[in-house]
């Protein structure tokens, strides 16, 4: 930012040098981009000296308007040297501040139109250099209000919306700069204007374009509208001229279109339809050549090599993630205001950002094109620079974008070639057809393609998607995510709960997306319980079981078993953590299910804490059997971080009954709330019923925080979730014990396993780094033997199953059991179980070749009738 102030001060353009700005990008010698269209339908273009250096002309494929300007500096649909498109809009930004004066300038807005000039405008924003930066959006936001919105009459998509974070940008009287690429008929910044100064009345605007092409009966309106609204009205562009169209263009136009949409589909030609493109064509650099000619144009594509290029893959496209580290919190782009802040924030992060790429490129590449995603224009344009300025490369950069125009192989027209492939961004205005022109045929040795977050979706990684068209048109795609940014919004919903006031644990281990029903009285009896539950009468989720206070010889066991297991517990969070951070997020906001999950999650944000110095976000939520996920919690999640980062974190896995439940909760709240983005993947400890992808271990052993309820969980009960006392707008439920705050045993748990952290570093690391390699696929086999279970005892309910000794241990402590079944030889892991079942009298059996190390089973057909005469053993 300092250097283009500076630039701005001595009246010095740092971009624009040799005469590079003003011609098109890679054109071909004395040949206008304009010609076809202009001998066909008799469209002229007349102006300053340089207009058809920087505009073309094509062909829309839109009822509106015949003719389309293509801008050869926009960075739009002609790739061009990034430095020369930002150096344009930065010249402009700096006309402003030369027009305005330093005082007026820092108090005006600038305004950028969507999807075509929200980069353009962030570059008029840079030279202005003390203005802040909002940009039109197709773009709606759940909950964010709108501070205004027009319509673009001739656009293919016409509605804009305007929705700053700060409600207050829009308000003030200083200055509003309106930017767009071309000036036509002034409707568009008309619109604007009227709708906006309802709102917010002020005394000045100025209108910013590449081009003023307004034709003469236009040219007064501006004018005329500025007295109209008492208001002085400025217009700063690069050059002027105006379209000369016959009569009946738009007609001759519309035909011509269907005619060569019409051979293309006949012949199969894809650079018109898009369709599907040569795999084996990676043709010696282009200078905007298409790979095939259309009928009766004047071709002069080249063939294809008749060697395979060294880096060719035809078995898969090859796409590379690179990871450019984002600065936490910095808005992609200007969709909800972008600050001179956090444009200085950007400046510094730039030159990092873009070596990350230059490191992942192939070794070979000299001609590397950086792709945006439609109205995501100024982050790739910056990248593209940096890259451009700090290497020996020839780099270009355009934009996907929405409008669909006719492409033609002919140096004499400014669109040669099209790739067609579905929106992936789950546009509010439903699937459509998205667009990047010019780049087939390009010789491009590398494309780096560059989208937000909320376009990272399967359909960009389909094999008819954006990146798979790419992949047949360039040895190398690699594809940069830039997290979408979400503006801070006032929630209707708390902050989450923390310890000491909720919970023994420290405030910063862990947040409760809970309600406190501490004052409530919820524990019933468990065979109350029991009898209700089986009988259809209520939900087990309605009320808590009293909780189980543990006898002086229980403690011992928990403490033996503690003291035997806590480096094996150690090295499995090690293993589970070192995978999420590999292969989830590198900065994953760990989300536990409560509460058995909450003490896996704080290890794991231990750890994560002692190997890698992060501190990692960790919640708390609630979901429940039969009744999903808490979705208030996932609404606040979302609001206060991308659900892609979101690691959902249970203790074990038994059967995958919570595993599945979440998944089906998940895909019901992105059709109710149309937020996506989590991913139903658990992170578990222990998978012993291989239900899942990422664990610490697959053993079924003794986790100990499994032995004890509320006393080794924060002294939080099990969640509550009932309807007269979790509204549609509360969190779920659960209670603090604090009377239980003499036998807790929770952060005891806690610092036992992470203080055996430094002697399973080297272990943990090295068996995460195998399971990697593995192929980690669940296979249900959990599922299978308890569907089995079920059936040989005659129990016909698999939710009455209750695999691995972290639910046998729930089941004793909680439900009725029946009886218990242990595998034949098991140990010591099993001393806890063998003394609660004596206590409840409860038979142990001993099964061979059970591939758990015990599974409880509840009884099946329980009333407090079927207990035996001393109120402990049950039977049948």
């Amino acid at each position: 930012m300092e250097k283009a102030e500076k630039a701005v001060n001595e009246g010095e353009h740092p971009e624009v040098r040799d005469g590079a700005a003003t011609g098109p990008a890679d054109a071909a010698d004395g040949v206008w981009s304009g010609d076809w269209v202009a001998e066909r339908l008799g469209v002229e273009l007349a102006g300053d000296d340089g207009l058809t250096g920087l505009l073309g002309l094509a062909l829309r494929r839109n009822p509106k308007r015949a003719h389309l300007l293509v801008s050869n500096v926009l960075g739009k649909h002609v790739p061009q040297s990034p430095s020369v498109v930002y150096g344009h809009g930065f010249e402009l930004g700096r006309r402003v501040r030369e027009l305005l004066g330093d005082e007026e300038a820092r108090r005006a807005v600038v305004l950028g139109y969507a999807e075509t000039a929200t980069g353009l405008g962030h570059c008029v924003a840079d030279g202005l250099g003390l203005a802040p930066y909002l940009h039109s959006t197709r773009r709606p936001v759940a909950g964010l209000e709108a501070a205004g919105g027009f319509e673009e009459s001739h656009s293919h998509a016409t509605s804009h919306l305007l929705l700053p974070e700060d409600p207050a940008l829009l308000a003030g009287d200083g200055p509003l700069v309106l930017v767009d690429d071309e000036f036509s008929t002034g409707n568009t910044v008309l619109n604007t204007v009227r709708d906006l100064h309802g709102r917010y009345p002020r005394r000045r605007y100025v209108v910013v374009a590449l081009v003023d092409m307004r034709s003469p009966a236009d040219a007064g309106r501006l004018a005329e509208f500025a007295e109209e609204i008492g208001a002085r009205v400025d217009l700063v562009t690069a050059a002027s001229g105006t379209v000369r169209l016959p009569e009946g263009v738009l007609e001759k136009g519309q035909e011509l279109v269907a005619r060569y949409e019409a051979e293309s589909a006949a012949t199969g030609d894809p650079s018109s339809a898009g369709a599907s493109w040569p795999l084996a064509q990676f043709p010696a650099p282009l200078e905007g050549v298409a790979e095939t000619s259309f009928p009766g144009a004047r071709g002069t594509a080249r063939p294809a090599p008749t060697g395979p290029h060294p880096d060719d893959d035809r078995t898969a496209p090859h796409v590379t993630r690179v990871d450019l580290r984002w600065p936490v919190g910095l808005p992609d782009g200007g969709r909800h205001g972008f600050t001179p802040a956090q444009r200085a924030r950007l400046e510094a992060a730039l030159p990092a950002m873009a070596a990350r790429i230059a490191e992942a490129l192939p070794h070979h590449a000299r001609r590397v094109h950086v792709l945006g995603f439609e109205e995501l224009m100024y982050a790739p344009l910056r990248l593209a620079r940096e890259l451009e300025r700090d290497t020996g490369l020839q780099v270009r950069y355009s934009t996907t974008t929405r409008s669909p125009v006719l492409a033609v192989d002919d140096p004499g027209y400014a669109i040669r070639t099209r790739l067609a492939f579905p929106a992936h961004d789950d546009p509010a205005d439903g699937p459509g057809e998205r667009y990047a022109y010019n780049v087939a045929g390009a010789g491009f040795d590398a494309v780096v393609a560059v989208v937000d977050s909320a376009a990272d979706t399967p359909a960009l990684h389909a094999p008819d998607g954006l990146l798979a068209r790419l992949a047949a048109h360039t040895p190398r795609v690699l594809l940069a995510v830039l997290p979408s940014y979400a503006p801070e919004r006032p929630s209707m919903l708390p902050e989450p709960l923390r310890g000491p006031d909720f919970s023994s644990y420290a405030p910063e281990e862990v947040g409760w997306l809970l309600q406190d029903l501490s004052e409530v009285t919820l524990e019933a009896p468990t065979e109350e319980r029991e009898e209700a539950i089986q009988s259809g009468g209520a939900h087990y989720a309605e009320s808590l079981p009293v909780e189980y206070q543990p006898s002086e010889q229980y403690q011992a066991l928990f403490h033996a078993a503690l003291d035997d297991s806590a480096a094996r517990i150690a090295r499995a969070v090690g293993v589970v953590t070192e995978t999420v951070l590999a292969e989830r997020s590198p900065r994953p906001v760990l989300v536990s299910l409560a509460r058995a999950g909450t003490p896996v999650g704080i290890l794991m944000r231990r750890w994560a804490q002692h190997r890698h110095g992060l501190d990692l976000p960790h919640y708390a939520v609630s979901i429940v059997r039969g009744r999903g996920i808490d979705a208030n919690a996932l609404r606040w999640l979302a609001e206060h971080h991308d659900p892609r980062d979101v690691v959902f974190v249970d203790g074990w896995t038994g059967k995958g009954a919570i595993t599945r439940e979440l998944a089906e909760a998940l895909t019901e709240f992105e059709k109710s709330d149309g937020i996506g983005g989590f991913s139903p993947e658990i992170a578990v400890l222990a998978d012993p019923g291989s239900c899942v992808r990422t664990y610490g271990t697959r053993e079924d052993f003794l986790i100990p925080s499994a032995c004890l309820n509320s006393t080794v969980s924060g002294l939080i009960s099990r969640t509550v979730l009932r309807a007269d006392l979790v509204g549609p707008h509360d969190f779920h439920g659960a209670k603090f014990y604090r009377e239980l705050a003499a036998t807790d045993v929770s952060v005891a748990f806690l610092d036992a396993v992470s203080a055996r952290f430094p002697e399973v570093t080297d272990a943990a690391c090295a068996q995460a780094k195998e399971l990697l390699a593995t192929d980690r696929s669940p296979t249900w086999e959990g599922w299978a033997a308890v569907e089995r279970i079920s059936e040989e005892y005659g129990i016909h309910d698999v939710n009455l199953v209750k695999p691995g000794v972290g639910e046998t241990t729930r089941v004793l402590l909680r439900r009725v059991p029946w009886k218990v079944l242990a595998r034949a030889g098991a140990g010591s892991d099993l001393d806890h179980v063998r003394l609660l079942a004596e206590q409840r009298g409860v038979p142990v059996e001993e099964v061979d070749r059970l591939p758990y190390t015990c599974v409880g089973l509840i009884h099946p057909q329980y009333t407090r009738g079927a207990t035996g005469a001393d109120g402990k053993a049950v039977t049948l």
